[in-house]
């Protein structure tokens, strides 16, 4: 029994190292963008025109500065 399961273990190993790197990579990425689309749309519902632009611009500079903490900083600011 146990080597039975060591070997469909290690099968299922295998598999996870086989993936298509770009594959990962599209798909991760296709549902990061519709997030963040979803997102973008419920910011502009639930502030005005003004502080959705800034909040807009702080998400893409967290994103591009790899801080999260810049956007929550200023959801935090209308608290």
């Amino acid at each position: 029994m146990q080597r039975k399961t060591r070997s469909l273990l290690e099968e299922l190993e295998a598999i996870g190292h086989n993936r298509d790197t770009k594959h990962v990579i599209e798909n991760r990425a296709q549902h990061i963008i519709t997030s963040a689309i979803n997102l973008l749309e419920m910011i502009n519902k639930h502030y005005d025109t003004e502080k959705a632009q800034i909040l807009e611009r702080k998400l893409i500079n967290a994103i591009k500065s790899r801080d999260q903490s810049k956007f929550s900083r200023s959801i935090k600011k209308d608290d």
